[in-house]
């Protein structure tokens, strides 16, 4: 036995869909806006966890130019079909809006980590697709989404056989299953004679579970489970909350484990907060007397501790390279290359070049690393020499470009005088800006005079729901402004639709010339388990 400790990939990793072939397990996540596209991890013991490489190609044409935040790649469906891997996900265009512009792909791979077939899009009805391989055959499985006006976005689940080779229909699509609740996120498994559908019900917050159904044919019809087989939303006091979207897997030895996300919430005064995002987890299942699924330790609450049958971890795992700027790196809608991200040039340091302001969709130089814990710190080494306000550089504490805190090194004008925005005509001073971004708009919080000819290490605390920005001046930390609310920089704040999680990067803007330059060296993001 292994004992487990969850979340079992921790920070900003939701809608886990896991599968084992052979003695590895696999885990894909949701990477919406983020390249890298669909993370995966592998383990072999179901309790330690290490970056498996990615989908490549996942986005036609490798851009997500213009896609709104938590937009982009939703719920991928990972499976294995004795030969080889497959994924299916939806491409998600647009958030809040009766439609979701979604486009459903499928690309498969003989190797995790090898080449993805260039993906291709097959029916989409909603997002959230799955696909089922029963005997040879193939299902795409789906929510399905009614966009007229007093539809419901959360119609039903449907199932609409595929062939193998071409992914066009062979038939009619079927509906399997409507729910007064909200229900998305569908996936079978096949157990003796039963069919076993998975149901992330309730929505993807503190109402979330997963529901389950059952039939003794693919189409149905499915018969609902009188309780669910895990939530968290009757109690505030259980550890792992928002837990949901599950996924079922058989392990060597005929025991069943079930993964879902989950989130660990901080304490505020203004309710609960979960700044890290969802997570993945794991729970340990067994079947009742009337074969349902249930969770062994009882109950319907996610333990955070779990003893899973599974041998201990390899020493000898070799961890997968990305390259200097892959994985842990994330930057948003696009893949960083040489035109703004180099590291080459100056040895030891990435240049980013600016390009649009840090509210883009399109052209945003940003390089950031998941936060994976509540307690936190990040530092970093910056050399620059902002001419113009217009010119930015720094670190910086990202949700989005409605939610995030930055520390820049930019341009000012002299003490005392207002923004006039007369640079050229020299003088002005390097400055120090900490910013704050909400839904209510932006807000310059402090301002300190620096000394810009030298490089200048910054750096961030994060405590919870606080965080403190400083940077070093003759060798001693100097705080910059009060303590803000990192609380903001979660799923739960504000009035809009939100999915990802809180990241520490750096980032460079210069939407006039797109010519100004920034290095930066000794990144480092700390985060301690409490």
């Amino acid at each position: 036995m292994t004992l487990l400790h969850n979340p079992v990939v921790r920070g900003f990793a939701p809608d886990p869909s896991m599968v084992r072939v052979g003695d590895w397990y696999y885990v894909a996540n949701s990477s919406f806006e983020w390249f890298p596209t669909i993370p995966i991890h592998r383990s072999r013991d179901l309790a330690h966890w290490e970056y498996a490489g990615h989908v490549r190609g996942a986005v036609p044409g490798d851009s997500l130019a213009g896609v709104p935040d938590s937009g982009g790649i939703w719920a991928p469906s990972l499976s294995w079909d004795g030969e080889r891997f497959w994924m299916t996900y939806a491409i998600v265009r647009s958030v809040g809006t009766p439609y979701f512009d979604a486009d459903t792909y499928i690309t498969t791979a003989a190797d995790i980590d090898g080449k993805w077939t260039a993906p291709q899009r097959v029916a989409s009805h909603g997002f959230d697709p799955a696909l089922f391989h029963d005997e040879g055959r193939l299902w795409l499985l789906n929510l399905q989404n009614d966009c007229r006006p007093g539809g419901r976005r959360f119609a039903g689940i449907v199932a609409t056989e595929l062939d193998r080779d071409t992914l066009t229909p062979t038939g009619t699509t079927h509906l399997l299953l409507q729910h007064e609740r909200l229900v998305e996120g569908p996936k079978l498994v096949r157990r003796g004679g039963w069919y076993y559908l998975l149901l992330a019900e309730g929505g993807t917050g503190f109402e979330h579970g997963v529901l389950v159904a059952r039939s003794r044919t693919v189409t149905g019809p499915y018969e609902l489970d009188d309780r669910p087989l895990l939530t968290s939303r009757d109690d505030p006091s259980v550890p792992l909350q928002k837990a949901g979207h599950g996924e079922l897997v058989e392990l060597p030895g005929g025991d069943w484990v079930l993964s879902h996300l989950a989130a660990r919430p901080v304490q505020t005064p203004d309710g609960p907060r979960c700044t890290l995002g969802r997570e993945t987890a794991i729970q340990a299942v067994t079947w009742d007397a009337d074969d349902w699924p249930r969770l062994r330790q009882g109950g319907r609450h996610p333990a955070v501790e779990v003893d899973v049958a599974s041998s201990p971890a390899p020493v000898d795992q070799v961890p997968y390279a990305d390259g200097p700027l892959g994985w842990p790196w994330s930057s948003p809608r696009a893949h960083p290359d040489s035109s703004w991200a180099d590291t080459t040039t100056r040895p030891g340091w990435i240049r980013l070049r600016g390009r649009h302001g840090p509210e883009s969709r399109w052209a945003h130089s940003l390089l950031a690393q998941r936060i994976t814990e509540h307690l936190a710190e990040a530092e970093v080494t910056v050399d620059a020499s902002p001419l113009t306000f217009t010119q930015a550089a720094g670190l910086v504490l990202w949700y989005g470009a409605e939610a995030y805190l930055s520390l820049h090194l930019t341009w000012a004008e002299p003490e005392g005088e207002g923004q006039h925005g007369q640079q050229w005509r020299g003088g002005g001073r390097t400055v120090l800006s900490l910013v704050e971004r909400d839904e209510d708009g932006t807000r310059q919080v402090a301002v300190v005079e620096v000394d810009g000819r030298a490089p200048l290490v910054l750096g961030v605390t994060v405590e919870g729901a606080d965080a403190r920005f400083w940077f070093v001046r003759d060798g001693v930390r100097a705080s910059v402004g009060p303590e803000l609310d990192f609380s903001r920089l979660s799923d739960d704040y504000g009035s809009r639709l939100r999915f990802t999680g809180a990241m520490a990067g750096i980032q460079v803007w210069d939407p006039v010339d797109a010519g100004f330059t920034a290095d930066f060296s000794r990144f480092r993001l700390d985060c301690t388990a409490g």
